[in-house]
């Protein structure tokens, strides 16, 4: 597939209309980070209280649209990357994020093709679902090696149109509870419900690849603080559409399964399409399996760009500068625009003009480079990382000592994300208008203290 050069096109950023038509970046992190397991922990929720913690995937939504917004807001407030504001952290924090993103991409790439392969195997059949996930696998290496950030945005997108519309309708098609929904607005908690609750707020949509939000923004081609009217917009349509995502979960899995004691793996999926079918007819079982491959198909190749990105610029990162030496921020000299080429020239003379060779910042010998970034080795090399090895654990499952690894070290990521632009978002290496102000610094905090409790609470689930 022929691929585009990255979109610089708007020196400055969409006005009206342009606006709605350049948003993108946002739809990606939000529906990447949404993927079969959040399904069938809102359609568990729903079906073992019905609508009453509604409010919860509301709350939940707000604190993803919050960090969200405060992963563009880094990027482009400093100019850097989030793993540079990990480096200026110290190496603690790029150490932590190293380690775990290899064991967190061995796991899920087998979890992710597994996900894909279920639908694909209710609605074909003919293979094993084992088959159909390697499949799956392959064709979104095959995709996201090909593919440049324009073409696969717009790829995305549509498959983000299609799961979105696939759920409502049904969501629709069931008749929900009106005055019901509504009263699910009341902030309550039933008994046994608080591990709902949690799950709702903390983990429908979060994970490793909210970090990924601010190379989507730099890759299309938006920096600076001028953007950041922009990035909002773009941010809070990803979410607000994953929060509805996600309300109409809640009411399939209150209104078709109430009061059913469901298994909490992607197989429950499969349970609530065939009640779908029983009741609502074949086309609408089919319907629903199409959006549940969007979802998993979605989720799977974003996270094979998105985190691979990630991985990309932790390689670049963790050989430079760490802590107070890595220089970082809006004011640093000759800082380039994100998504443009940069070349050896180009660094030398900057070096040359500063005195310094460091390289370790925006614009700087060994700065982050997006147009590079799909063509690297460390991007491609994590590809086959994510494709590949997997595979040997879709045959043998999961051994438990890795499962405990991955999943202790998942529910790290979230409060360590949470502090670390709390800390980031408050420091001179921000633009001043991109700094966080009370509202901010009061969200981040709450939240941190959120995906703390989630923590201990995972941790001692896990080792119990």
């Amino acid at each position: 597939m022929a691929s585009p050069a990255p979109q610089t096109d708007f020196l400055e950023p969409p006005t009206g209309a342009r606006k709605i038509r350049s948003i993108g970046p946002g739809l990606l992190a939000a529906a990447t980070g949404v993927g079969a397991g959040d399904l069938v922990a809102t359609m568990v929720a729903g079906a073992s209280f019905g609508t009453v913690l509604l409010w919860a995937a509301v709350v939940g939504t707000l604190v993803k649209l919050a960090l969200g917004e405060a992963v563009g807001r880094w990027h482009l407030g400093s100019g850097a990357t989030m793993l540079d504001g990990w480096r200026r952290l110290g190496y603690w924090a790029t150490g932590f994020f190293g380690v775990y993103i290899v064991v967190w991409g061995f796991v899920y790439g087998a979890t992710a093709m597994s996900a894909v392969g279920l639908p694909l195997n209710a609605l074909f059949g003919g293979l094993p679902v084992g088959g159909w996930a390697a499949i799956a696998g392959v064709v979104g290496l095959v995709l996201v090696w090909v593919q440049r950030y324009h073409a696969f945005e717009k790829f995305m997108t549509v498959l983000v149109l299609i799961k979105f519309a696939t759920v409502v309708f049904v969501a629709i098609l069931v008749g929900p509870d009106v005055p019901a929904l509504l009263n699910g607005l009341v902030p309550r908690l039933p008994e046994g419900s608080t591990v709902y609750v949690l799950g709702l707020i903390g983990g429908v949509g979060g994970t490793i690849t909210m970090a990924a939000y601010g190379y989507w923004l730099f890759a299309k081609g938006w920096k600076g603080p001028k953007w950041l009217s922009m990035m909002r917009l773009d941010n809070a349509t990803g979410y607000i559409m994953t929060g509805i995502f996600v309300v109409s979960m809640l009411v399939v899995g209150s209104t078709i399964l109430l009061g059913e004691n469901l298994t909490e793996s992607d197989s429950g999926l499969l349970t609530l399409a065939d009640r779908l079918g029983a009741l609502y007819g074949e086309p609408v079982r089919i319907l629903f399996l199409v959006g549940f491959l969007s979802v998993t198909f979605t989720s799977l190749l974003g996270v094979w760009n998105g985190v691979s990105l990630l991985f990309t610029d932790w390689v670049r990162a963790i050989r430079l500068p760490h802590g107070k030496k890595a220089a970082i921020g809006p004011d640093v000299t000759n800082a380039v625009v994100a998504g443009e080429e940069h070349t050896a020239t180009d660094d030398r003379a900057g070096a040359a003009a500063t005195g310094d060779e460091r390289g370790d910042g925006p614009g700087r010998p060994s700065a982050y480079e997006a147009a590079r970034a799909e063509r690297s080795l460390p991007f491609r090399g994590y590809l086959l990382w994510l494709t590949f090895p997997p595979m040997a654990l879709l045959l043998i499952g999961r051994p438990f000592a890795l499962t405990l690894v991955y999943g202790v070290l998942g529910s790290f990521f979230m409060p360590f994300l949470a502090v670390t632009l709390l800390l980031l978002l408050n420091t001179t290496m921000v633009a001043r208008e991109a700094r966080s102000r009370w509202l901010s610094n009061a969200i981040l905090g709450i939240s941190s203290l959120l995906f703390a409790v989630l923590l201990v609470t995972d941790v001692y689930n896990r080792l119990t």
